[in-house]
């Protein structure tokens, strides 16, 4: 690839950040999203995501002839020749895709859209989205015709929030592209950053439907464990105690029960679900998946009431603490997180509920779901106390002295000691 050659990073949350700084080491690199308040934080070296290294993000935003150039203004991407476009690809409230953000950006390309320029998406979406719903917008907009005057690809996101194990360039890419010539310059830009390596695929829909499937499958396997969790609670058995046993043996999966959120595993599946049966198919495993995760909220907080219940304490206005907010540990993302399930639930028997995360932002939290968290760890007395994310932090918490006073503690997690839970998933 050369090395000349522009690149605009289109949305700077947690996947086009990490995506913009590796590209910048090697590439001229415009970092754009919407969010005036995002670009100018970036560019005081703060990142809300925690996804970013900041002395990498430093050192490509001082580069000269390379490096990161962070923007607002769509007038700065005239002189890009690639755009990949990293916005969030969210469902609506009827658990159907909400395409909105990625029509928008497509919209917005196609302003400035020229002869001979490529984009590829990165966002989630379903096999056929990137040309029969974004490309037709390209086409519109720009007036140019795709594969003759401009081209496309697909490489679908991996980022893993949190996980500073598995960053970016250690994760294998999927790539695609419109054309053979196409795919192959796709496939060469990728790898000049990925040390994992890349995988390119046939067409564009297969690299879409890759995606799609890598968490439609982690769903449904973890939504096996779930159910299990729901049955040997009415026989009064330890679902880890069950798991452990099972997993001596070789090729046993060893998934563990839990809320199933955030922006991927808790989405994706309804995307593949919606074309399925846009094309007359109605599918059974993956629905029948998601309805058994989408429950799991509910499952622990009636548990905990009806524990409450057995210890004679009186539900109606009973305090509840719940430790974390984020969809996953040690993570400060709370898109589409399950633990509000959890409060919600709480909350519709008139409990008083308290939330602690010293990972999530208070003032996202209140924005986007109108609870007011409570802002550190030295905590009052409550009747329940519920651990619904791993964080590190919390294994720092006295859970005995907790326990002492009759608090009930339910750890959604099995993250701590079992001999201070009164149960777990």
């Amino acid at each position: 690839m050369n090395s000349k050659k522009q690149i605009a990073i289109i949305g700077l949350g947690y996947v086009g950040l990490p995506l913009a700084i590796e590209f910048a080491k090697k590439y001229q690199v415009i970092g754009f999203d919407t969010n005036e308040s995002r670009v100018a934080e970036l560019n005081q070296l703060k990142d809300r995501t925690n996804e970013a290294n900041l002395e990498d993000l430093q050192a490509v935003l001082d580069g000269s002839e390379l490096g990161l150039t962070l923007s607002a203004n769509l007038a700065d991407l005239a002189a890009c020749s690639i755009y990949i476009v990293t916005v969030p690809t969210p469902i609506d409230h009827l658990k159907r895709p909400d395409l909105q953000p990625l029509i928008a950006a497509s919209k917005m390309l196609g302003i400035v859209l020229k002869a001979g320029d490529i984009v590829i998406y990165e966002s989630t979406v379903y096999p056929g989205c990137t040309e029969e719903d974004c490309v037709p917008v390209l086409e519109k907009i720009s007036g140019l015709k795709y594969n003759i005057d401009f081209f496309c690809g697909y490489s679908p996101e991996r980022i893993n929030p949190g996980d500073k194990i598995n960053t970016l360039t250690k994760i294998k890419k999927v790539t695609s592209g419109s054309t053979p010539v196409i795919a192959t310059e796709i496939d060469e830009l990728y790898a000049s950053i990925i040390i994992a390596g890349t995988h390119l695929a046939p067409s564009i829909k297969v690299a879409e439907a890759s995606k799609a499937i890598e968490n439609a499958q982690r769903d449904v396997n973890i939504s096996f464990v779930n159910e299990l969790a729901l049955i040997f609670d009415r026989m009064d058995i330890d679902t880890a105690d069950v798991l452990a046993a099972a997993a001596t043996k070789w090729n046993f999966l060893n998934y563990k029960p839990g809320l199933v959120g955030g922006h991927c595993i808790g989405v994706d599946p309804y995307y593949l679900a919606h074309k399925s049966e846009a094309l007359g198919y109605k599918p059974e495993v993956i629905l029948s998946g998601r309805r058994v995760n989408d429950n799991m909220g509910m499952f622990v907080a009636n548990k905990v009431i009806k524990m409450l219940v057995a210890k004679d304490k009186v539900i109606n206005g009973a305090k509840a603490l719940i430790l974390g907010f984020a969809f996953k540990e040690n993570c400060p993302d709370t898109r589409n997180t399950r633990v509000i399930d959890i409060y919600k639930e709480l909350k519709a028997f008139s409990m008083d509920v308290d939330v602690y995360d010293p990972w999530a932002n208070t003032d996202e939290v209140k924005a986007e779901y109108g609870i007011e968290m409570i802002n550190d760890g030295q905590f009052k007395h409550y009747d329940a106390v519920i651990l619904a994310v791993a964080h590190q932090q919390f294994l720092d918490i006295d859970y005995s002295s907790i326990k002492e006073k009759g608090t009930l503690i339910f750890d959604t997690k099995s993250f701590i000691d079992r001999n201070l839970v009164d149960a777990r998933l």
